[in-house]
Parts: structure tokens; C-alpha cells; sequence
């Protein structure tokens, strides 16, 4: 089995069951086996297709087994996308706080609409007005719910961009502009982001924060107007945080695949490395890193978070936890569909095989480099210049 072929079956594995139960219009009722939260079915749903959303997206297939699976996810997906905002549907996906839900989808429907930006031509242009216009409502509905001061600043912005995208009239570039410069006035150095005023050692700058703001000023540059402390453009200040960032990232990879387990919602796995993986996929890995080394490295990580057992229940969910079923590493706002993030991981799947990434050969990442006594460089901060 190649290493491709490797990803390819893991991503199905985890994402088959979320995708099918939401084409098969039951994804509410599955979820209602572990979770008595509403919002439990967006949860997963957003997050799966967050991470598979490149994969989507590719064009250059050229396996025929990996071109008939990707057909049949994105009919799944498409399937599962009209059910959830279908207004007659008994079963559609909450996207406001409507009888007490509470505040979570706003979460969850900033990772659909993450999903919708990566995937545009798979998941945006085959929908029929009537589901866009669903769409629309159902984002809409979401604004009512009030962000809090941290990563959930970026949640509202990623709904107005998906809005955007979907031909909404009312879409708010200033609750962009407004993420903005919140972010950026919690930035605390080193390519590091504070989640709010207050720095949090956790690893939400790849669960949330750097994905998303990545994703965003690439695609709204230029209304940034007052985030620009600096003598370096918006975009450019993003950028190269980002950078560093995947550069910490990949430190983190040991060298037998685990990694520190630390701050909140460890329970999402592998996907603390979605940075690592964006970072592949889009071409902002540092120079002295090769796509070679972070697929060795994440290939890594996932056998051995994945070799654990019950990290699947008896219907083929994902169970809570780190290494396997640990249901008491989850904190109370964590159930089975928050852990549908560790599929994050995935985004190099929409790189063609033919790439860097895929094609070149197997490398040792950093780790195995230090601890095997090869020449190494030595890691160094990132600054940056000040007015």
C-alpha cells in the first residue's frame, strides 16, 4: 500500500459514516446515540467536509478507484448539504440558537462554510438556487448568535465570506474587516496568535485560528484597512506568521509519531495539525521543510493515533478521545461529532499525486533528524520589523 492509497482509506473510513447518514437524511438521529446536543449533526457534518473539501475539490485524479470514491462523496456530500438546510425537512441541521440550542452553531456553521470556500466547484456550483438560497437562510441564522472575544471572532467572518460566495446581497464585509483587527491586536509573536487578549498554550492557532485567517486574507486582502501595525501588508503579515507556525508544527512530530497532548479539546486528534497540513497543500511551508518530510511526518502521526484500539465504535463512529476511547480527556462542550475535526489532517489529499508531496521520496522530518544525529539546522524565532 503506497502512502496515498494509506490516507485515501483512513479519510474514507472516518468520513463514510457522517456522509452517508447525512445523504441518508439521518445524520440528527445517529447523533442522538451519544449526544443529547442539537447541534451535534452540523458539528460533524461541517467538520468532515472542512476536511475533505480539497480533496473535493481536485481535479487530477488519475486512479481509477480514488476517482470512483470521489465521485461517490461528493454526490454524498451534495446530498447531505440539501437535506441539512431543506426548511421542510424534520431533520435539517440547526444554524441558530432556536429553542435553547445554544450557541454552537455558529461554530459548526463556520466549518461548513470553510468547507465551501476550499470546494467551490464541487460543493457551490452543482447546488440549484433553491438549496443556495437555503444555504443563505441558514448562514444568515447563525448571526444571531453572538460571538465570544477569541477564535470565535473568525467563525461570524467565515459565514460572511461563504454568504459572499453564495451571491448574498446582505453580506458584511465589516464583520471581516472586524476579525480582522481583533486578531491581529492578539497577536502575540512568533507566529502565534493569543486566543482573545489572553495567550492560551493549546493548539486552537490550527484547530481555528491560522486555517481560517490563512483562507480568509487570501480571498478579502484588501479591506484590512485598519489592521496594519507593520511596515508588511495584512496579507503579508498573515503569511509569514503562518509560515513560522508550520515550522513550530512540525517540530511537535516525534519521532515515533506521538506528540504533545496538551491545552483543550485534544480529543479532535490529528487535527491539531491542520496548519501543518493547509500549509502543504497551499505552498507556505518554510524552506528548509520539504512536502516529502510532512508527509512522513503526518503519515506517522496518524498510524499511530489510529493504531489504538476503539478509536471506532461497533457502528463505525468515532469514539472520544486521544488514543482511542478516553471519553474523560473530552470536556463538557465535546461529544462524538466534535472529534470529526481530526479530518482536517486530510487537506493534501486535493494535491495531485503527481506532486512533491506524493511523488517524492520518503524523508525524515526534524525529529528524526536531531535524534539520529543528522546535520540539522538549528530552529530560530520570527520577528517582526517594527515601524
Amino acid at each position: 500500500m503506497n502512502t496515498r492509497t494509506y490516507w485515501l482509506q483512513n479519510m474514507e473510513k472516518i468520513a463514510r459514516p457522517i456522509l452517508e447518514a447525512a445523504a441518508d437524511n439521518r445524520l440528527r438521529d445517529e447523533m442522538l446515540r451519544y449526544s443529547p446536543k442539537p447541534a451535534a449533526a452540523l458539528e460533524a457534518f461541517g467538520r468532515s467536509l472542512a476536511g475533505i473539501a480539497p480533496w473535493l475539490e481536485l481535479e487530477a485524479v488519475f486512479n481509477d478507484e480514488e476517482r470512483r470514491l470521489q465521485k461517490e462523496f461528493r454526490e454524498l456530500a451534495l446530498a447531505g448539504l440539501r437535506h441539512a438546510v431543506d426548511p421542510q425537512n424534520p431533520q435539517r441541521f440547526y444554524f441558530s440558537n432556536i429553542n435553547g440550542v445554544g450557541d454552537q452553531p455558529l461554530v459548526d456553521a463556520a466549518f461548513l462554510a470553510h468547507a465551501l470556500l476550499r470546494a467551490p466547484k464541487q460543493l457551490l456550483r452543482p447546488l440549484d438556487e433553491s438549496v443556495k438560497n437555503n444555504l443563505i437562510t441558514a448562514f444568515s441564522q447563525s448571526r444571531d448568535i453572538i460571538h465570544h472575544d477569541n477564535n470565535w471572532i473568525l467563525f461570524s467572518a467565515m459565514i460572511e465570506a461563504a454568504l459572499h460566495q453564495l451571491g448574498d446581497p446582505s453580506f458584511d464585509l465589516m464583520r471581516i474587516d472586524y476579525a480582522y483587527t481583533l486578531m491581529n491586536s492578539w497577536y502575540v509573536g512568533d507566529g502565534m496568535y493569543g486566543d482573545g487578549r489572553e495567550f492560551a498554550n493549546d493548539y486552537y492557532n490550527s484547530f481555528v485560528i491560522q486555517p481560517m485567517l490563512v483562507d480568509l486574507a487570501k480571498r478579502y486582502p484588501v479591506i484590512a484597512t485598519n489592521a496594519k501595525p507593520k511596515d508588511l501588508a495584512f496579507l503579508d503579515l498573515v503569511m509569514a506568521r503562518a509560515e513560522r507556525f508550520a515550522q513550530f508544527q512540525e517540530l511537535l512530530i516525534n519521532t515515533d509519531g506521538t506528540y504533545p497532548v496538551y491545552g483543550r479539546s485534544m480529543c479532535y486528534r490529528f487535527g491539531c495539525f491542520q496548519h501543518l497540513a493547509q500549509a502543504a497543500l497551499q505552498g507556505f511551508l518554510p524552506q528548509n521543510i520539504t512536502p516529502a518530510q510532512v508527509r512522513c511526518g503526518l503519515t506517522a502521526v496518524m498510524k499511530r493515533v489510529l493504531r489504538a484500539e476503539n478509536t471506532f465504535d461497533q457502528h463505525g463512529f468515532l469514539t472520544v478521545g486521544v488514543y482511542g476511547s478516553q471519553p474523560e480527556m473530552g470536556e463538557p462542550y465535546i461529544n462524538v461529532g466534535s472529534c470529526y475535526l481530526c479530518l482536517e489532517v486530510m487537506l493534501p489529499l486535493g494535491l495531485s499525486e503527481t506532486t512533491a508531496f506524493w511523488s517524492d521520496p520518503d524523508a525524515d522530518w526534524s525529529a528524526k533528524k536531531i535524534w539520529s544525529g543528522q546535520p540539522t539546522k538549528r530552529d530560530a524565532s520570527y520577528h517582526e520589523a517594527a515601524n
